[in-house]
């Protein structure tokens, strides 16, 4: 991966080689760990990150779900990611990933008395699923692996064990041939992607899942508020899996995927196997917020 000149750890801006941390680091061991993923996008008046203070808060959510005291507040996480911004000099679009964990001091499972360390990296990154994937679209094949149901984990709280899960299902659709997982929920109905939401589009409806199953995304309520906001019908309700095959255009979504098209799943070719009108309409009008370039949304960016 690309690396910047600086990470920001604990109130400090650290060397990137030099931010490191206890192999018996507690989070290491059992997994409770909460992060981000945000975007900062290169736009005509500089750098500027999108929604900054809805990913911040959702990463203090994680933390309060997961029993994890954070020992900066909102305010201060927020002017922590400028700064990193800032001090790295970025000319491109940037990753940022803010992670608040449990670091040395004791082992056991019992983990309120190790201490809470915080720590948010940044580089230069690209589409998570490729620049190619986003005008030609991917290959998708539903997991084996179901998601985590909600009577077993915390599935609100963007936390790391949850990740095994996305991890284990990714690597089979990539092993198969495929580019990203699908997974079902524990009833067999559509979830969620291995780390993004799924849309489909049938007789000009957008339909996506219910988050009963999935994180609350922030990029899905993005593309929902402009989908209303172009007159496009939108139902939240269970998909099925064989609803997905015979679907018009499909795409994920996601801080990391933006809006992807998938092309096929399964195999099974969706609409003509390019990406459908109402994605496109859709994803130019998420690029046109993320970039500046739709004045009603310029709120929404945090210029550097």
């Amino acid at each position: 991966m690309d690396k910047a000149k600086y990470i920001w750890m604990d109130g400090k801006l650290v060397a990137w080689d030099d931010a490191k941390t206890h192999v018996l680091t507690h989070t290491l061991h059992y997994g409770n760990g909460v992060f981000e993923g945000t975007r900062a996008y290169m736009t005509e008046n500089g750098l500027a990150i999108f929604k900054l203070k809805e990913h911040t808060k959702r990463l203090l959510n994680s933390a309060k779900i997961t029993r994890i005291t954070p020992t900066f507040t909102q305010e201060e996480l927020e002017l922590a990611q400028i700064e990193l911004l800032r001090s790295n000099d970025f000319t491109a679009n940037v990753y940022i990933r803010p992670l608040i964990y449990l670091g040395y001091g004791i082992m056991g499972l019992y983990h309120v008395n190790a201490p809470v360390q915080t720590a948010i990296a940044a580089w230069p990154w690209g589409s998570y699923l490729g620049e190619d994937g986003l005008e030609k679209g991917i290959r998708v094949k539903i997991s084996s692996f179901v998601r985590n149901p909600v009577s077993s984990t915390m599935g609100k709280a963007k936390a790391a064990a949850n990740y095994l899960n996305s991890q284990l299902a990714k690597y089979e659709a990539v092993e198969a041939g495929y580019e990203e997982a699908l997974l079902l929920d524990d009833d067999g109905f559509i979830a969620e992607g291995s780390g993004e939401c799924v849309f489909i589009v049938r007789n000009g409806v957008l339909i996506s899942p219910p988050n009963d199953t999935s994180l609350e995304s922030i990029t899905q309520g993005m593309v929902l508020e402009l989908a209303r906001e172009a007159g496009i019908t939108i139902e939240r309700r269970r998909v099925s899996r064989d609803e997905v095959y015979i679907a018009d255009e499909a795409f994920f979504t996601g801080t990391a995927a933006e809006v992807t098209p998938i092309r096929d799943v399964d195999n099974y070719v969706i609409g003509d196997g390019k990406r459908g009108i109402i994605t496109t309409q859709l994803q130019k009008a998420y690029f046109d917020v993320v970039y500046g370039r739709n004045p009603k949304y310029k709120h929404l960016l945090t210029y550097i």
